[in-house]
């Protein structure tokens, strides 16, 4: 296996939740993933969760920074997914593990039904200045470094822009997955991959 799986990946330290707290964030998870952010209210949420809304409240301070705070959940999720999916897949090269991450993709939308949690939510979340834009954008930032990270590790010829390439293959099986345009968009997805990197030129001096 590769010394280095993944990089950059410290999220910012969640505060410590009493049992009320997690289980709002646990019941706001779920509804905001399956039914939307803006169809699901604080009372809907507070209900789930066997709380008042002013226990609400008094946790996240706003249904801003509730939503702020799925999506940090959300990303634990994703990068402990991967880091499972790695153990398994136990890439031996920074080009396989790129491969690995592509592959992780298929699994991921076969148990998440509702697409990606951040593409969803900046549909729905217009505003840049919302708490849990910093999130979103920091979420597909980390994984477009990691795509760069690996790619130069490989010694490859350009890595911003095949890290950007790639991205755009990564977030498009997502979208074209969601919207059921393309059911198999992430295999399709992991095959351009595949072709993209065995024609990238390497950099000069690289084995």
């Amino acid at each position: 296996m590769v010394a280095m799986l993944m990089v950059d990946r410290e999220l910012p330290a969640a505060a410590r939740l009493t049992p009320a707290g997690e289980r709002i964030l646990a019941a706001a998870a779920t509804m905001f993933y399956e039914q939307g952010i803006r169809t699901v209210g604080v009372d809907a949420i507070a209900e789930a969760a066997d709380v008042t809304k002013k226990t609400l409240y008094d946790r996240f301070g706003s249904k801003d920074r509730l939503i702020a705070a799925y999506l940090e959940h959300r990303s634990r999720v994703w990068h402990a997914f991967l880091d499972a999916q790695l153990e398994v897949r136990a890439p031996k090269t920074p080009v396989e593990l790129i491969l690995a991450l592509f592959a992780a993709l298929t699994d991921w939308v076969t148990e998440s039904r509702q697409g990606c949690g951040f593409i969803n939510a900046s549909v729905e979340l217009a505003a840049p200045d919302h708490p849990a834009m910093p999130v979103i954008v920091g979420q597909k930032q980390w994984m477009r470094a990691e795509f760069e990270a690996q790619a130069r590790l490989a010694g490859l010829d350009d890595p911003g822009e095949l890290a950007d390439r790639l991205l755009l293959l990564h977030e498009g099986a997502l979208v074209s997955f969601r919207v059921a345009a393309m059911p198999h968009a992430p295999e399709v997805a992991a095959r351009a991959a595949a072709d993209l990197l065995a024609g990238w030129p390497r950099s000069s001096g690289a084995r």
